[in-house]
């Protein structure tokens, strides 16, 4: 009596050797990275380091700046650094990518969906991002001396900052995708500075009340709600946003997000 493949148990291995090819393109990025890790640090966190020294050091021993204004500003410059390092990890190596070098050429004859190839681009720029994140806390201690910190808070903490890379990282599929690279420097010039400045890192979204075209151009910014989540999660005597309110929007954001790159992916990828 002859065995009979049912159509589910043929797709199951199908399903397991496509898994594991994806978390081996992950693993060699990774390791690529940490070859190269204090120049990776290096590169992502001397702008939020000199953030942290000029706004939160600085200008408060100057008395410039209140001296609780660091309880403000610390959350939103590692929600800076995670949206910015997690947009830059992803839009930049496609640029280079799918340049005249076509070394995207090279990941998409891996045995994965074409689809899949993109969201790796996506997990790996939001871990990359991560760890740059981690790494300002024990930053801000040197800089700042302390920092808001509150156990309680830990949960949301993660939560806020993985939507956070990952919506970061998947802004920056769209835009490696959708900009020709002789554009991308002036997209980037066009686009990061209005997403540094309208995020809310600098100052709690709720106190912008008073000027209210600006609290509704800032709240388009998906950097606002991860710069209000991390408020709630590390100071919450903080005006900040709703947590649920920023959970919900980073997620909406997220699944449009890679809706909208992965279908710029495979367009460029066919191409």
């Amino acid at each position: 009596m002859s065995a009979t493949i049912t159509p589910a148990t043929a797709a199951e291995p199908a399903a397991v050797s496509q898994v594991r090819v994806f978390l081996a393109v992950l693993r060699r990025d990774v390791y690529v990275t940490a070859r190269e890790l204090p120049v990776f640090l290096a590169q992502v966190i001397l702008q939020p380091l000199f953030l942290l020294f000029v706004f939160g050091k600085v200008l408060t021993d100057l008395g410039f700046a209140r001296g609780g204004y660091t309880e403000v500003l610390f959350p939103g410059v590692v929600a800076l650094t995670a949206v910015i390092t997690a947009l830059q990890g992803t839009a930049l190596p496609l640029v280079i990518d799918f340049s005249f070098t076509k070394e995207i050429e090279d990941r998409l004859l891996a045995p994965l969906p074409v689809g899949m190839v993109a969201v790796e681009k996506i997990v790996f720029a939001a871990m990359r991002a991560l760890l740059a994140a981690v790494v300002m806390f024990p930053i801000g201690i040197w800089v700042l001396g302390s920092i808001p910190w509150r156990a309680s808070g830990l949960p949301l903490l993660v939560t806020i900052l993985v939507l956070g890379s990952l919506v970061g990282a998947a802004l920056g599929l769209i835009l490696g995708t959708a900009v020709p690279p002789n554009r991308i420097n002036v997209m980037f010039a066009l686009i990061l500075t209005p997403l540094l400045f309208t995020g809310a890192s600098q100052y709690p979204w709720a106190s912008l009340d008073r000027l209210r075209w600006f609290q509704v151009v800032t709240a388009f910014n998906p950097l606002t709600y991860v710069s209000e989540g991390l408020r709630a999660a590390l100071e919450p005597a903080v005006p900040h946003m709703r947590p649920w309110i920023s959970v919900l929007v980073l997620a909406a954001t997220l699944v449009a997000f890679t809706a909208v790159g992965v279908r710029l992916f495979l367009r460029r990828a066919i191409d």
